[in-house]
């Protein structure tokens, strides 16, 4: 039986979260420059996002770029952001074709200003697609997300607008970037780490996490869809027993 035959459709994670991890590793095992591994993982980036709509998953996000990555070469930086621009401008046909909405997390007034530009374009232009939300995490940080959001709850508590009081896990999401976005069902990692690495820290308090060897660019359906089967073997108890659960 092929894989995508043995997921059971009516209990798919309404959010999916990647980490993308293990381009440059990719890139040092074939004996080439680390850009080459960004180039190849925008192909496994391709199938992931057409195969999670095919699946009816409604919503992905994309950890593509951190506010640590800034810290990398600035070689490596530029090329990174050129395969954003690149990308953007040759997946907009695939967004379209596949009624995916694009969205987008992060400090994005840091990005240059063509790549900024190009990624407003699409989501606009991709705004009244309702088959799944694709988001890529740019230049963020989660730590930088709660403490903006501390930030901005406390401007409003002083000025009167929210009693503290009244503050609880709604207001917060409310304010965070993700305030359109269900919690994170299912989190995978590739490349063999097994860190969260400052990513949707509050999204994922009880996301299912789910780690593998394999280098992004490896990264195919099929292994898509062997994180979802192992997914959905697990008893999400929420705090609760078994025994309440049944």
């Amino acid at each position: 039986m092929d894989l995508k035959e043995k997921i059971n459709t009516n209990k798919l994670p309404k959010h999916l979260a990647i980490i993308m991890d293990g381009n440059g590793r990719w890139a040092k095992q074939k004996g080439m420059l680390r850009a080459f591994g960004h180039e190849n993982g925008t192909k496994s980036v391709r199938e992931t996002v057409e195969a999670t709509a095919e699946l009816g998953i409604e919503n992905l996000t994309l950890y593509a770029f951190s506010t640590e990555n800034w810290n990398r070469p600035k070689l490596e930086v530029q090329t990174l952001m050129k395969l954003l621009v690149s990308a953007l401008k040759k997946e907009i046909k695939t967004l379209q074709k596949n009624n995916i909405k694009l969205a987008a997390i992060g400090n994005l007034e840091d990005l240059p200003k063509k790549a900024h530009r190009e990624l407003l374009e699409v989501i606009d232009k991709t705004k009244t697609n309702n088959r799944m939300t694709l988001t890529l995490a740019l230049s963020y940080g989660s730590r930088e997300e709660i403490l903006n959001t501390v930030k901005k709850i406390a401007i409003k508590v002083k000025n009167n607008i929210i009693s503290p009081e009244n503050i609880d896990e709604s207001v917060i999401n409310e304010h965070l970037y993700t305030q359109n976005l269900p919690d994170v069902d299912l989190l995978i990692r590739t490349s063999g780490e097994q860190r969260i690495s400052n990513f949707l820290l509050w999204q994922i308090a009880y996301a299912e996490l789910y780690f593998t060897e394999t280098l992004w660019p490896d990264f195919t359906k099929q292994n898509l869809y062997e994180a979802i089967i192992e997914y959905q073997k697990r008893e999400r108890r929420f705090g609760k027993t078994s025994e309440q659960l049944s």
